[in-house]
């Protein structure tokens, strides 16, 4: 695996342009560079994935980066058995290394059927119907494959605005709009009060708002 698919759990990934089809179909003809960028620009997705996934007891007892390790591991090592040509086929690939892992973890430390790993799925958008206090955004199973490009695309934007945030940050929105846990646990879990834990929140959205506003503008760095 390539040096910066080995660092630690977050990364910034510098965009090379190529769209994950353009990546996929030139690793699959042996550029190993392509296959390199490729696995670099979607860790910080099984990154979060990983989160998401794995109950916070179950992240206590081991590095949560190890998870992520393990996944792009057995992922770039059996990359020819991918088959897929798409972006929502190789994350959907990706995340099922990911969930056969996990579960492996929570069977080893006596997973009980009360603690057991998320179902995979899809990043939530911390940006959905902030009106109703849900903030998730419902799946549309009738979108062209445009717009699950698009989504795709975000997913992966989304990911890397999260790698950029203080810990803090990252941390007060993974527990509050990618697990949706409420305030009150999410202030426990941060051992803040809850009126602290809102305003940390707040302030999160604030800056990955922010972040995403400015990749989308090309100001990142």
């Amino acid at each position: 695996m390539p040096a910066d698919v080995q660092q630690g759990s977050w990364v910034v990934s510098a965009g090379s342009g190529d769209t994950i089809g353009d990546l996929l179909a030139l690793a699959r003809e042996g550029d190993r560079g392509a296959l390199d960028r490729l696995f670099a620009i979607c860790r910080n997705y099984v990154t979060i994935a990983a989160r998401t996934q794995v109950e916070s007891w179950l992240q206590a007892k081991f590095d949560p980066s190890d998870l992520v390790q393990q996944t792009l591991l057995e992922a770039y090592r059996g990359f020819g058995g991918f088959h897929g040509a798409t972006a929502g086929e190789w994350m959907v690939w990706l995340r099922r290394i990911l969930a056969r892992n996990a579960t492996d973890l929570a069977r080893h430390y006596g997973c009980t059927e009360k603690r057991q790993v998320r179902r995979e799925s899809p990043l939530r958008n911390p940006f959905g119907d902030q009106r109703s206090g849900d903030l998730r955004e419902p799946v549309d199973h009738g979108d062209s494959p445009s717009q699950l490009l698009l989504q795709h695309e975000r997913e992966l934007l989304l990911a890397d605005a999260l790698a950029r945030l203080d810990p803090d940050h990252r941390e007060v929105i993974l527990l509050r709009n990618l697990q949706g846990l409420p305030f009150d646990e999410v202030a426990q879990r941060m051992e803040r009060s809850r009126p602290a834990a809102q305003m940390l929140w707040m302030r999160a959205i604030q800056k990955l708002q922010t972040l995403l506003s400015d990749s989308a503008t090309g100001k990142l760095t």
